[in-house]
């Protein structure tokens, strides 16, 4: 399959990931109405641990505790951002929850610049949250504040994904993350979330781990290897426009001007931000 996929030009191979991810997204949140966030997000992680574990063997003997603390926080990353967009998600609409999100990929790309020009993309980033408070009806807090909980996680888990690829080869060191993620959340998926082991959740929840997880990652490996990280950020600052468009097809979810006028700060704030770092550091999924 990987020698069919590097056939296709990377470019395409992101956008097929972004449309996985976000179709993925609504699928969960439709799913909110017989299971809850938490359990939605047990339940991908359990699925995506167990078709990840099809493909890797990851070599867990001999490793040294400074591997496993790695490992570990890596999987809490994952584990937390799972948890917390979905329960944002229950919330406010997926496209607003991305774009306050994408808050934590933007502060990894500019965190380490230190040209004065870089202060533009947060300034406008910045003001896309703003927007978002300046609406005629009230905000979400609790929503907004998950968004940025998971967008704090997420940039974590970005910080994380480099130590991880170089002490687990392959993909045994997502594996390895979503096992740990999925053990780590089972406690309160199984007391708290509620979950639902009907045949059509468990069907919706394994689509959701396919596109959510496994799908966007396999893609994104191996695009990545042909293709410049600055180009990479480029492409993935269009996560929330995707977002808000799955949502509004599947979910019949309506963004206000207001919001949508958020959206495209974050987005064009992401787009300086990744033509400016064009680091190495990959934009990891949530």
């Amino acid at each position: 399959m990987r020698s069919a996929l590097t056939r296709i030009d990377p470019v395409w191979l992101v956008l097929f990931g972004i449309a996985s991810v976000q179709l993925g997204a609504s699928f969960a949140k439709d799913l909110f109405a017989l299971s809850t966030p938490t359990a939605t997000a047990w339940l991908r992680l359990c699925f995506a641990s167990l078709i990840f574990l099809t493909f890797a063997r990851p070599r867990l003997r001999g490793r040294r505790p400074r591997e496993w603390v790695i490992v570990l926080g890596y999987g809490l990353a994952l584990a937390g951002m799972n948890w917390a967009i979905y329960a944002s998600f229950a919330r406010i609409p997926i496209g607003v929850a991305v774009t306050v999100e994408f808050l934590g990929p933007l502060a990894v790309a500019v965190a380490g610049s230190r040209r004065p020009r870089d202060l533009i993309w947060v300034g406008l980033a910045g003001l896309g949250v703003a927007l978002l408070g300046l609406q005629p009806v009230e905000a979400d807090w609790v929503g907004l504040g998950l968004a940025v909980l998971a967008g704090a996680l997420w940039a974590g888990y970005i910080l994380l994904a480099g130590p991880t690829g170089r002490h687990f080869e392959g993909v045994s060191g997502v594996t390895v993350a979503s096992v740990v993620g999925a053990v780590l959340l089972a406690p309160a998926a199984l007391m708290f979330g509620d979950p639902v082991f009907s045949p059509h959740v468990l069907g919706v929840a394994l689509a959701v781990g396919l596109l959510s997880s496994v799908i966007p990652y396999g893609f994104e490996m191996v695009a990545l290897r042909r293709m410049r990280p600055g180009l990479f950020g480029i492409l993935m600052s269009l996560e929330p426009a995707a977002a808000a468009l799955f949502a509004l097809v599947l979910l019949g979810e309506n963004l206000s001007i207001v919001e949508c006028a958020a959206m495209a700060c974050v987005i064009f704030a992401s787009i300086g931000a990744a033509r400016s770092a064009d680091t190495s550091t990959p934009v990891a999924r949530d």
